[in-house]
């Protein structure tokens, strides 16, 4: 009988990096149709250019470092489309370009790639479009391609949205490429969750906390109204699905993630609340992307034998 020596892992299984940015990028795509739809073309070319410039910026990077090329695995294309989708239609294309080169070369590059970056690359990016060009990063088109004011904004004062629930459900409204429906997204994150990409523990955790601290701590005399508004206006639906998810950035243990989605959900609630900008779902994510490691350490199943605290039976 002939013996195969080999190192592990020997079991492995139908999850490959490609497969799972396909996945992903396949569940962006209701998002995005329904982003063309409302606020035209320019959301789609928005979309192409951040895409092309993560991978074009990835290849070079590997070239000049002289290291392993991984455009293959398809996570350059994911994060371009992620930023894509957290930024206006209007944006100037080399914006997206500046914000495509901060998330490959500074968040995910040099901290050595894919897996090993501590923030999510794509809001990463887009916090740092917000701090050099804010005036950039407000205009939003409306249905009739008029730059209009979102839902957030009409919150502030504080004051219910003009548009109804159904159309901030189905996305009749103005925002962020990939933000405006609801509906697209829930779609987009139903079919992650069927195919086992992700859990569905932290949308769960981070959408449950805004609900009922928006429901509890209301800002108009229509408790219940204020909290579906607060869920179905600006990222919430889009970070909690698909940014508070990403592997890398977030706690591998059950009971982690759990907690990492209710700090998501808070922190959002609390940005919102009394933060300098309507928006409040990238800061909460990112300061939550900065203690992954301690809520790991901190969740961790008791190992087999062990005592509480480390001590062996």
């Amino acid at each position: 009988m002939k013996l195969t020596v080999a190192s592990s892992p020997h079991i492995r299984g139908d999850f490959r990096s490609s497969r799972i940015m396909l996945d992903v990028m396949l569940a962006l795509t209701p998002a995005l149709i329904v982003g063309i739809w409302m606020h035209g073309w320019r959301s789609l070319v928005v979309t192409l250019v951040a895409i092309a410039s993560c991978v074009l910026l990835e290849w070079l990077y590997g070239k000049v470092t002289k290291t392993r090329n991984t455009v293959i695995d398809g996570s350059a294309m994911v994060t371009g489309m992620l930023l894509a989708m957290t930024l206006p239609a209007t944006v100037p294309y080399w914006l997206v370009v500046a914000g495509s080169a901060f998330a490959i070369i500074f968040v995910k590059a040099l901290c050595g790639g894919l897996g090993q970056n501590v923030f999510n690359p794509a809001l990463s990016a887009r916090g740092f479009m917000m701090l050099v060009a804010p005036k950039y990063m407000v205009r939003f088109l409306s249905v009739d391609g008029v730059t209009e004011a979102t839902p957030l904004h009409h919150m502030v004062m504080p004051a219910l949205p003009e548009e109804s629930l159904l159309d901030m459900f189905l996305g009749n409204c103005p925002g962020s490429i990939g933000e405006i429906s609801a509906l697209a997204l829930l779609l987009g994150g139903v079919y992650l969750v069927c195919r086992k990409v992700i859990s569905a523990r932290i949308p769960l955790a981070y959408l449950g906390t805004v609900a009922v601290l928006t429901l509890v701590f209301a800002k108009t005399d229509s408790a219940v109204q204020w909290m579906l508004y607060s869920l179905l206006s600006g990222g919430v639906m889009l970070g909690a699905i698909f940014m508070a998810t990403d592997y890398a950035t977030s706690p591998v243990t059950a009971r982690g993630q759990i907690v990492y989605g209710i700090g998501c959900g808070a922190l959002t609630v609390i940005f919102r609340y009394f933060g300098l900008f309507p928006e409040g779902v990238t800061y909460a994510i990112l300061l939550m992307n900065a203690v992954v490691w301690i809520i790991d350490r901190y969740t961790a199943p008791r190992r087999f034998g062990v005592k509480k605290g480390g001590a062996a039976v």
